[in-house]
This record gives structure tokens, sequence and C-alpha cells, in this order.
């Protein structure tokens, strides 16, 4: 599509400057039958022996007038071919040349991501408009720069300042049940408490995950297996698939599926994709993961009939289907959202589709190391 666009704008240029060539040509030519029209007068029959033969030689100056004029016409016609096929080819030369220092600036555009965005483009030339758009660009650029410090710094600063606090909540709970005088009702106060203060660590958690994975954090960069990846994480579930009876055919899953990107974010990101798949599931559901040769991770449930609309949009931090889906209230609503910035930090892409017959489809498409 983006090569499409670039053909229209230079076949634009490249048509206007055509016809601008055409038409200077066109009047040139215009100008020249304008000078070069003056009547042939006629020969005054003045001194000659016969008078019967000047006739004949107006007759003869007429023919070859007629005949010149045609031959200016076929020239100037041929003129005129030969003018518009050098227009298109200096058109197209003349637009390449005027485009030429806009590529250029997009190619080092699109090269600056989250991870460059110290480099500049620093374009060379004269202080024209096109200087003067790469100029304004670096100056986004830096302004880019210095908005997503801040916020990984805001990012590193609020995950201590919270955590502390929610530690202090905790060890406080504890000491106040561990008390021998502790009554019951402090008992059942911190047993409420408890669930509720691990759900606020989960948030911030996922909140943390999102927002790196968001900003393209990923310091750590080696290869992983896939496959691996998900039997641990299935693994790691199997108590919880048996207290609800889901079946999970897992026999898809080989380890010739490797890519690369960090580790933990790659963990999460699959952890998350199992969790969702576990949580979200029927009593005596299943679960079906396909890891084939490519870095491409697919997970299928079953269950009711949902709407396309609303699954495209789980991805969205805090969305959530019906409540009879969700099972309970349980859950940040940030599992997918962290799965899709995961996998866009990575390279790959989160698609979600429901499956005809019921149930979801989460498809995980990755890079490879090829």
């Amino acid at each position: 599509m983006d090569e499409q666009r670039r053909l229209r704008v230079r076949a634009r240029f490249t048509a206007l400057y055509a016809v601008l060539f055409l038409a200077s040509g066109a009047g040139l030519l215009a100008l020249t039958f304008l000078f070069a029209g003056t009547e042939v007068s006629h020969v005054a029959p003045v001194g000659l022996p016969r008078p019967e033969v000047v006739p004949g030689l107006q007759e003869q100056l007429d023919g070859a007038d007629a005949a010149r004029t045609r031959q200016l016409v076929v020239s100037a016609l041929i003129a005129l071919v030969v003018m518009a096929v050098l227009s298109v080819v200096m058109g197209k030369a003349v637009a390449g040349r005027v485009l030429r220092p806009l590529r250029t600036i997009t190619a080092a555009t699109r090269r600056i991501t989250a991870e460059n965005l110290h480099e500049r483009l620093a374009a060379p030339g004269p202080d024209d408009e096109v200087k003067d758009l790469a100029d304004t660009i670096d100056g986004l650029l830096e302004r880019l720069e210095t908005s997503f410090s801040a916020q990984r710094r805001f990012i590193a600063n609020t995950s201590h300042e919270l955590r502390t606090p929610l530690a202090t909540m905790r060890a406080s709970l504890d000491v106040a049940v561990a008390k021998p005088s502790a009554e019951t009702q402090t008992v059942a106060l911190a047993d409420r408490l408890r669930p509720e203060l691990d759900r606020v660590d989960d948030l911030l958690e996922g909140l943390l995950v999102l927002a790196r994975a968001q900003h393209g954090v990923l310091a750590d960069r080696v290869e992983v297996s896939l496959a691996a990846v998900v039997s641990e994480a299935l693994g790691a579930r199997a108590e919880v698939l048996a207290d609800k009876g889901i079946t999970v055919d897992d026999s898809a899953v080989t380890g010739r599926a490797w890519t690369v990107g960090s580790p933990a974010l790659l963990t999460r990101m699959v952890e998350n994709v199992i969790d969702n798949a576990v949580v979200h599931n029927q009593q005596g559901g299943w679960i079906r993961v396909t890891a084939g040769d490519e870095p491409r991770l697919v997970v299928e449930t079953g269950g009711d009939v949902l709407d396309q609309d609303h699954v495209a949009g789980l991805a969205q931090p805090f969305r959530r289907l019906a409540a009879d889906r969700t099972g309970s209230d349980t859950g940040t609503g940030l599992g997918l959202s962290i799965v899709a910035a995961i996998a866009g930090a990575h390279g790959g892409r989160l698609d979600l589709h429901a499956r005809p017959e019921g149930g979801l489809r989460v498809t995980l498409s990755l890079p490879s190391t090829s």
C-alpha cells in the first residue's frame, strides 16, 4: 500500500511536469507557425513578354507554398510527438529528483523506534522547505524522547512507591493476626483484605508489565523456544486444570518453534494466554494448543458462540465479555492487552477470533530466528 501511494505521488508529479513541458513545446511551435505564416504575394506580370505564362507561374508558386505548409505541419506533429515523449521522461526525472529528499526523510523516520529515539534526521542542504520539515521532525523526536524517558522514570518510581505500602499493609495484617490476643473479627477482616491486596498487587504488576511492553523495553534479547514456554506454563497449571476438569490437547506442541526476545516477557505473554483459556472456560471444558515449526501459538477453547465485534476489543485494557464468560470478577482485565503489547514489542501480533461453533481462538504470531 505504501509503495502504491509513492507511485501515485510520483505519477502525479510526472504528469504535471510532462504537461508543463508539453505545453511549453506546443506554445513554441505555435509561435513558429505565427511568425512563419506570412502569405506569398502574387507576382505582378510587369515586363513579361508573354502574359499568358503568368497564371501558370502563379499556380506553381501556390502549389509550392501549399507543399511547404504541409511539410511544416507534418514536422510540427512529429516534433509534438517527440516532445511528448521527452516531456514524460523529463517529468519523471524531475519528479524523482524533487521527491528524493522526502524519500530519504521517510526512510530515516521509519528506522527510528522507541529504542533509538536519540537518533535524528539531521538533513543536509540549503535552508528550504524540505530542511524545515526535517528539522520539525527532529524537534518532534526530541520531545518524544523526553516524554518516553519521563514515562519510564515514572514507571520505575511508581513500582517502588506503590509496592512499599502494599507490603506494609500485608505485614501489618500478618502481625495483627499472629498475636495471641487477636480477635475473631480481626482474623476475619484479615482474611477478606488479603485477597484484595493480592488483587491490587497483581493489577500493579500487570500495569507495569503493560507499560514496559508498550515502551518496547527489551533489554534481554535471546532465542526462546515457544514450545518449551508453553509446556512449562501448562505444567504449572496442571492442578487448576484438574480441579476444573479441563482436557488439554497439546499434541501439536513441538520443540521446533523458536523466536527472539525477552524470556521474561515472552513467558508472561504465554502464561496470560493459558490463564485466559483456563479462567474463562467451562467446568469440564477443553483447551487445544498448537505450536508447530513456525513461531506461532494458537490456543482454542470451547464454549458459547461469541460476538466477533466484542471479541476483537478484548485486547484493550479492562475490556471483558459478559459475566457468564468471565465466570467471576477475579482478574485485572489486563491479560490480553498485556499479551498484545508484548507481541507488538517483539514485532508480532495478537489475533482474536470467535469460533463459529463456539468458544475463542487466540493466535500469537512472532518473528522467527532466521
